[in-house]
């Protein structure tokens, strides 16, 4: 399976220094590229990533990816922004349920599902975040957590289910400077798979990426691992070096 490098910009970015950084990540790409690679980066910047796509080679095989959707198709909801909308900027992946999201404004799975089931309806592939805090891992509830955010997903999506991208974002290991170890890692990836294969017969075509502070020191040993097929990126996505030695360790 072709491994996925994504980078989450997060709300980081401005004009001069997204350009800065794409150009910088340009210069250096393969020009066969050995994953396949994306930048999730903030909405206003859209049009800036597709002109800068369109006049540089190396970017054209860059994906651009949304860091939200809207859960509704159109309407009423100021300031969401709809599956439609990411289209009309040729928009490849959107993730969803980001921790950030779960955390902060309060989404829960039966909402992260429905915005999973936007981005399928219009072929955007959604990318799902599933993860546990702190003190649910140290409670011995990892599994019962991921599982649980999954089974939404795959209860609102289960025809179209082998679409989507997985991410396991441990809550704990984002932008602490803690990872899962490589062999904590996989043992949910595979619990995810299982889970996955018990609600599709295409299970395998779908790719199971980390998305737990995965760097440039870490990435070739989670990358290694038989169940993870990809990262999530956060900080290391803003810095061209690191972010281009972890697409090479997914080669």
């Amino acid at each position: 399976m072709t491994k996925l490098i994504a980078g989450n910009w997060k709300m980081n970015g401005s004009l001069t220094a997204n350009e800065a950084l794409l150009r910088a990540l340009a210069s250096g790409l393969p020009q066969a590229l050995p994953c396949d690679v994306a930048v999730c980066i903030p909405a206003p910047y859209f049009a800036q990533f597709q002109a800068l796509a369109a006049a540089t080679p190396a970017l054209a095989a860059v994906a651009l990816g949304a860091q939200d959707i809207s859960s509704q198709p159109a309407g009423a909801f100021t300031g969401e922004v709809s599956a439609t909308m990411l289209k009309d900027f040729a928009c490849r992946y959107a993730i969803v349920g980001h921790s950030e999201r779960r955390q902060y404004h309060g989404e829960t799975d039966a909402l992260v599902a429905a915005k999973a089931q936007q981005a399928l309806a219009v072929g955007i592939t959604p990318i799902v975040c599933v993860g546990e805090t702190l003190a649910e891992r140290e409670a011995g509830q990892t599994t019962e957590v991921v599982k649980r955010q999954l089974a939404a997903v795959i209860q609102a999506n289960g025809h179209c289910i082998s679409e989507i991208v997985l991410a396991y974002e441990p809550v704990w290991a984002i932008g602490t400077g803690k990872t899962a170890s490589p062999e904590e890692a996989q043992t949910v990836h595979a619990v995810l798979r299982a889970q996955l294969a018990a609600a599709t017969a295409h299970a395998s075509r779908v790719k199971i990426i980390y998305g737990g502070s995965m760097n440039a020191a870490n990435a070739a040993s989670l990358l290694a691992q038989p169940d993870i097929d990809g990262g999530l990126i956060g900080g290391a996505a803003l810095k061209a070096a690191d972010f281009l030695s972890i697409i090479s360790a997914a080669s």
